[in-house]
């Protein structure tokens, strides 16, 4: 009798953990401007983030929009928007702004899968979860994201993306954008100077000023991290300092400073 009391318990909990896991996992609906949305492919839920398939919320706002696919790349025009979208690539771009998400797109049955709040704001909506009935509210705005010609302040632009190319040219894109938060980082620190060229160039700081090459032409990676940066990336969270901990065992950051983390070369200390 106890050995049947026991099965039925552990059969029970059994069944209410899967039905937990079940009902934690399950996928929202969505409205889009309180109305129904319907989504053609079942979004996902991955580490807390829901993606989306991008056609069907770009198509309900956009309806004019066009579909491509172009060297490797799926490519969205409408009036006031271009969304290009990389598997293997950890953003999207819009209308020239690069927009990060850790991983880069997902796959599901064949459709690229986006988040949901970076692909509303690179559409110029925003995203609300709605608790009570479990579900996704995406409000229109005005348009489209801004451009990054209007967004990226270029002084700013041009001396990030010389700093992280002439510090981590050779490093995994994390890496250079991890060394592009170090310098945002100090400008936003009342420690520092208040603009990128000021950080850039303070004395005793970074050894690209002092040896010149700070002044070399940035390759295509780094200036796209200096825009994901600019645009909110960050890999390495309040991190201040960096240094290479093979070349520099014993520095000041790793000795004073809370470390953070490692990528590619570097070492991160807040």
């Amino acid at each position: 009798m106890k050995t049947r009391l026991l099965s039925a318990a552990m059969c029970l909990a059994l069944v209410l953990t899967l039905a937990s896991q079940a009902a934690a996992t399950e996928t929202p609906s969505f409205t889009l401007d309180g109305t129904a949305l319907q989504m053609e492919v079942a979004p996902m839920v991955v580490n807390r983030t829901t993606y989306v398939c991008y056609w069907p919320v770009v198509k309900a706002m956009y309806p004019d929009a066009v579909a491509t696919w172009e060297n490797d790349r799926a490519v969205v025009r409408a009036q006031g928007l271009e969304l290009t979208i990389q598997i293997g690539a950890p953003y999207l771009v819009a209308n020239g702004r690069y927009l990060y998400f850790e991983g880069g797109p997902l796959l599901q049955d064949g459709n690229i899968m986006v988040p949901i709040r970076t692909l509303a704001q690179a559409l110029g909506a925003s995203v609300v979860w709605e608790k009570a009935t479990g579900s996704v509210a995406i409000q229109s705005g005005t348009g489209p994201i801004l451009s990054g010609d209007q967004y990226y302040n270029a002084d700013s632009l041009y001396w990030l993306s010389h700093i992280i190319y002439a510090e981590s040219g050779n490093q995994p894109l994390a890496g250079k954008i991890a060394v592009g938060n170090v310098v945002l980082n100090r400008v936003n620190s009342p420690l520092f100077p208040n603009t990128v060229y000021e950080v850039v160039f303070q004395r005793n700081q970074f050894t690209p000023v002092s040896n010149g090459s700070i002044y070399r032409e940035p390759n295509a990676e780094s200036v796209i991290a200096a825009k994901l940066c600019l645009d909110g990336a960050n890999t390495v969270g309040a991190s201040l300092y960096f240094v290479n901990p093979y070349t520099a065992p014993n520095s000041w950051a790793s000795r004073n400073r809370p470390y953070v983390a490692t990528i590619g070369a570097h070492a991160f200390f807040a």
